[in-house]
């Protein structure tokens, strides 16, 4: 593919491998970067990861790496330090794996390079970071996620824990790390000097679970697994079985579940008043259940969707692999593109940042080893990067001088844009008095609202912090006035509401960019603004349902199975924060702006993307694993001594696996040269998981794990989130900071994963309570005077308190009147 994209100026190398790094350097190359990855002449250790094509191809690799170059560097050479220094001299972007697998890569040291390169962008992954108490650690990326909270709340509820098999961990870092890297080409577009970032595996998967860790700090320990497709706090969100296919079922509030019983006629459960709320509806699951699956035997998923959306229900079908490859709507929008790998051609998951102006490229070639793809530079300032003056205050944050207008409300939206505030963006977080972020609480009943339980909510205080909060009734003709003014100077504009929404009010696209041409504005809808789905009622929960991830976890035997309570959220708000990097980027060097149509539910499509490309070559549906690995031999989840207490232990090598026999006493098999490879290891890998067990089960999780570690061998204890609040590698990082916030006073806060140097970047202010910036904004960004803001207070366009239910139904009336 040869199409000029948004950052076809950037020259990128990557070296070393890791997922993480690799995902990041594909970001890159899907908006026409000149991308050239650094191998070793046996080529990098992911070019055979399984799953294999028919063609012995790895589809992961695949996935990873379309669209980029190859440039072979043999560390036998003499020359090859000198090779590579050129190399890195002559680039952008460095983006280097060194750490998780230097690859044959030559030890170098980057610092001097930067020095004759002052523009140069460095980033660097590791599992856990360079200091810390898990610093050093053998990793999976199924380890970092037990580690991370992210297992233990999924599965049976007497256990094992049931979780994905890997290709996670390493694409949400790899987001992250694109952040990180964009973030600083945004700034040199300004003047800005090269900075250096590192990014933690580990931690950037903590952005999966920080409202679950949260929560606990707000509630105690209340969160324990309870079953396949079953999760805190909300029932039902869990996929179940239909006449024909599976559905996805999400019931958050007591009008979703009222009209979820309608639906299945159960009148009785409708009218319980234990059942209204999600607290009551969790204490008689069995009973729920027991009613509600006959129904919907009765009927097919596409049946049960149509009836949903006319009721206005978050359900919807869950798809297959083969369901998504034949989908008309993810060919014509570039979530399914066609891959070329060696002599098979077949289908991978595209870039889910649908930049409208410079869209991404639509498939293309994995590179053999070696192999330089065509490029099509766009380098008008040349080098502008490289020779950057550096003028710019170090201490400057990347985004600092750019204005985002954030109308999103909950968590994918709101992650979007507290990403781009940690980064230094003055962003501006717009709500109403009738209708405040809905992660507030929006209970309206006078105690609620007169105590100003709104104001106590950690999620929310969370996902806000950095921001500036104002009021604005956008159905007001000043609020919309002003809401106009406000875009008319800034960079980005953010929304997360239904399809449509904006528009009707006066504040679409078509509109703004009149207003603004350099305007980017993004939507961040669940499935696009033309698709078919576009009406359907969505959450977290529904996107990984709808996503076809669930298709390709759990038993050979069992349903397609869930990881998390509302996954599509936090992915999607990463996802977010990148896209709306690449459009600020392009409009900063061409002043012009777009429009960013985000289908967060895209946005999961790669962690099922090597099945995806396997199922499109060979025609096979893919193979469900449950704990095991497609590659690595044993890869499990083992209890250990105590009450639902367990570990994820993998051997990724021979070396490894012969360390892992000793451990556990089997030096028999670390000698035997016949279990050397993982084939043969597969023929006994019941006999292998039952003695890992009787190894754990009678250990302290943590115990077995130093243990584990000590002998290099990759494991991770299976966390709960709020254990979270008290490891002590997290802590010796000062990942969580204490800010205090009024009606919550002292709280912790997670930092971003992605660090300049030792420290996190510091968390600036809490979370604004509702409307606390108002006189601030609009006084110093629009000169309104004391009075006219005085008489927008009376008017209840702004304001500080929410609206209760009978003061908001005596506005509707006013209005319709």
């Amino acid at each position: 593919m040869t199409t000029v994209g948004a950052l076809s100026h950037l020259r990128v190398v990557e070296i070393g491998s890791s997922a993480a790094t690799s995902y990041c350097a594909r970001l890159f190359a899907d908006f026409g970067a000149d991308v050239q990855k650094v191998e070793p002449p046996s080529g990098d250790p992911i070019r055979r990861s399984e799953p294999l094509t028919r063609g012995g191809q790895s589809a992961w690799f695949a996935f990873l790496n379309v669209n980029k170059s190859s440039t072979i560097i043999d560390p036998a050479e003499p020359n090859s330090l000198q090779l590579l220094t050129s190399l890195i001299e002559d680039c952008d972007i460095l983006v280097d794996g060194r750490d998780v697998d230097p690859a044959g890569c030559p030890s170098m040291e980057i610092g001097p390079i930067r020095q004759r390169r002052p523009g140069l962008i460095h980033l660097e992954a590791s599992w856990f970071g360079a200091e810390g108490h898990y610093a050093g650690f053998a990793a999976t990326d199924s380890t970092v996620r037990a580690l991370a909270g992210l297992v233990k709340l999924a599965g049976p509820a007497e256990g094992p824990p049931l979780h994905a098999p890997d290709f996670q961990a390493g694409i949400v870092a790899g987001l992250w790390g694109f952040i990180a890297a964009a973030s600083s080409a945004v700034s040199q577009t300004q003047g800005g000097g090269g900075r250096s970032w590192s990014v933690s595996i580990f931690e950037s998967n903590i952005t999966l679970t920080e409202y679950l860790m949260f929560e606990a700090f707000a509630q105690g320990d209340v969160m324990r697994r309870i079953g396949i497709n079953r999760f805190w706090p909300n029932f039902p969100t869990g996929i179940y079985q239909t006449k024909c296919g599976w559905l996805g079922v999400t019931t958050a509030k007591p009008e979703q579940w009222r009209a979820f019983c309608d639906m299945l006629d159960l009148p009785e459960l409708r009218d319980d008043p234990a059942l209204t709320f999600n607290e009551g509806r969790l204490q008689n699951i069995e009973q729920i259940e027991r009613q509600l699956i006959p129904k919907l035997e009765a009927r097919t998923a596409l049946q049960w969707f149509a009836e949903g959306l006319a009721r206005k229900i978050p359900i919807v079908p869950v798809p297959e692999t083969s369901d998504l490859l034949q989908d008309p709507e993810r060919l014509a929008r570039g979530a399914i593109v066609p891959v070329r790998t060696a002599e098979e051609a077949g289908l991978t998951v595209g870039s889910a940042l649908h930049l409208t102006s410079t869209p991404p490229r639509r498939g293309g070639k994995v590179p053999a080893a070696g192999e330089q793809q065509a490029y099509v530079p766009n380098r008008t300032d040349a080098s502008f990067a490289l020779e950057a003056p550096n003028c710019i205050d170090a201490d400057r944050k990347p985004l600092q001088g750019v204005r985002v207008i954030d109308f999103t409300m909950g968590w994918a939206g709101p992650l979007c844009t507290r990403t781009l505030a940690d980064l230094g963006a003055d962003v501006i977080k717009i709500e109403a008095v009738q209708y405040p972020d809905w992660w507030r609480g929006l209970d309206r009943r006078p105690g609620y609202v007169t105590d100003k339980m709104y104001e106590k909510a950690s999620c929310f205080s969370i996902i806000n912090r950095n921001k500036r909060g104002i009021t604005l009734d956008l159905k007001h003709p000043q609020g919309t006035a002003l809401a106009k003014r406000l875009l008319a100077g800034a960079d980005i504009s953010v929304d997360n509401f239904s399809v449509g929404v904006l528009s009707k009010l006066g504040l679409g696209f078509d509109v703004l960019k009149a207003l603004n041409p350099r305007l980017v504005m993004m939507s961040m809808s669940a499935f696009g603004t033309n698709s078919v789905y576009r009406d359907c009622r969505a959450y977290g929960s529904t996107l990984e349902q709808g996503s076809g991830l669930p298709s390709v976890i759990g038993s050979a035997d069992g349903p397609p199975v869930m990881t998390h309570i509302a996954l599509g959220d936090p992915v999607g708000g990463v996802n977010g924060c990148a896209a709306v990097l690449v459009a600020l980027i392009h409009a900063r060097r061409t002043g012009q702006g777009q429009f960013v149509d985000l289908a967060q539910i895209e946005c999961l499509m790669p962690f099922a993307a090597p099945w995806i490309t396997l199922q499109s070559i060979g025609g096979l549906p893919p193979r469900r694993y449950g704990n095991r690995h497609p590659e690595f031999v044993p890869h499990g989840c083992f209890r250990c001594a105590g009450e639902d207490k367990w570990i994820i232990v993998a051997a990724t090598d021979e070396d490894m696996w012969q360390r892992l026999a000793k451990v556990i006493g089997r030096t028999d098999w670390a000698t035997n040269a016949s279990l050397r490879s993982a084939g043969p290891r597969r023929a006994i890998e019941d006999d292998i998981e039952r003695s890992i067990e009787a190894w754990t089960i009678a250990r302290d999780e943590d115990d077995a794990m130093a243990e584990l570690q000590a002998a290099k061998v990759a494991s991770g204890v299976a966390r709960l989130p709020i254990d979270l609040l008290k490891d002590r590698h997290l802590r010796s990082r000062a990942f969580l900071q204490e800010i205090e916030r009024p009606f919550i006073g002292v709280h912790p806060q997670p930092s971003m994963p992605i660090r300049e140097n030792a420290g996190p970047y510091l968390v600036r202010t809490a979370a604004p309570t509702l409307g606390q910036h108002n006189r601030d904004v609009l006084s110093e960004l629009l000169g309104l005077s004391d009075d006219e803001i005085a008489q927008l207070v009376k008017d209840r366009v702004i304001g500080t308190s929410m609206l209760s239910e009978a003061e908001l139904a005596k506005e509707k009336n006013l209005s319709a009147n």
